[in-house]
């Protein structure tokens, strides 16, 4: 989600988060492209599991089908057509028959799965600057325009998954079925779009500030022996990376701390600029921002 939003209070200009470099064996244009090409493979990996995952989900084509047969039924009741409503409703109900007598069928069926990436191309300023404008925004009830600078404030790979509710959905369908024998048309309908409001959407929330630094401190490591400043380049993008991520209010439950992080890269830095006889240090983050990142990736139901 890349947008340049203006505002009469501010106008709040997305740029790179990659921090740039003094020259050493190669222009610091080109170590700059270097730290940003990382960046942006760190994006293309985590991405390229999370569609892993999401392949991984088991959509139950029973319950899909079951589905497009409520929504069948309710455009054949506004047809007044109710012989052929209550003869669809009854093909719904056996397809979550079948559904249920799955061995430990799960209380949330999926019917759906998708990955969505919304990367905000600005810094942890940036960031700053837009949560001050919607503040002010808010202050003078300009809702709207707040709400649409909030929006954009999103760094994220989401593994979204949409599930039907087994304890509800099946028992919703018998009681409109009942509903129509009984002619009572408008209850029947009533239940039925009631049933299919009842979706529970499953949200898998990964940062990906974290997932970026993970793999410029990882490129950081490769390099530090036979390129210094290229090594500190990487590091000053993952501090911006991790910073950025905080500002975004991304936390994580971990003993470790964002500042914690930061230390720990400062401490590398100044080991690279002096003896740089880090690999130890190295090890040590990568292992601290690893366990981090682990808690940091949440899971919202709606």
């Amino acid at each position: 989600m890349k947008k340049v939003l203006l505002s009469s209070i501010t106008a709040i200009a997305l740029l790179g988060a990659s921090a740039q470099a003094a020259p050493d064996k190669a222009p610091a244009a080109s170590k700059s492209a270097t730290t940003q090409s990382v960046s942006a493979g760190a994006v293309r990996h985590a991405k390229a599991n999370a569609l892993v995952k999401q392949h991984g989900v088991k959509i139950v084509q029973e319950a899909v089908d079951a589905v497009k047969l409520t929504r069948q039924v309710l455009v054949q009741l506004d047809q007044n057509k109710k012989d052929e409503a209550i003869k669809t409703l009854e093909k719904a109900i056996g397809k979550m028959e079948v559904v249920m007598s799955y061995p430990k069928a799960p209380a949330l069926i999926p019917l759906d799965a998708s990955v969505v990436v919304s990367q905000f191309a600005g810094t942890a300023y940036d960031v700053e600057n837009a949560v001050i404008s919607s503040i002010a925004l808010l202050k003078n009830h300009r809702v709207q325009d707040a709400r649409r600078i909030v929006q954009t404030l999103k760094d994220e790979i989401d593994l979204v998954t949409v599930n039907l509710p087994l304890a509800s959905y099946p028992a919703a369908l018998k009681l409109a079925a009942k509903d129509l024998h009984e002619d009572k048309i408008a209850d029947a309908k009533a239940v039925l779009a009631t049933a299919l409001n009842t979706f529970v959407e499953v949200d898998v929330v990964t940062p990906i500030g974290i997932l970026q630094a993970q793999d410029l401190i990882a490129a950081a490591q490769k390099v530090a022996k036979t390129d210094k400043k290229l090594a500190l380049a990487h590091l000053d993008a993952a501090k911006a990376a991790l910073k950025k991520a905080k500002a975004l209010g991304y936390t994580s439950t971990s003993d470790t701390t964002y500042k914690m992080l930061n230390e720990a890269i400062d401490k590398i830095q100044k080991e690279i600029r002096g003896k740089n006889e880090a690999t130890k240090l190295f090890d040590e983050l990568i292992a601290k921002l690893k366990e981090f990142k682990e808690k940091a990736v949440k899971t919202f139901s709606k």
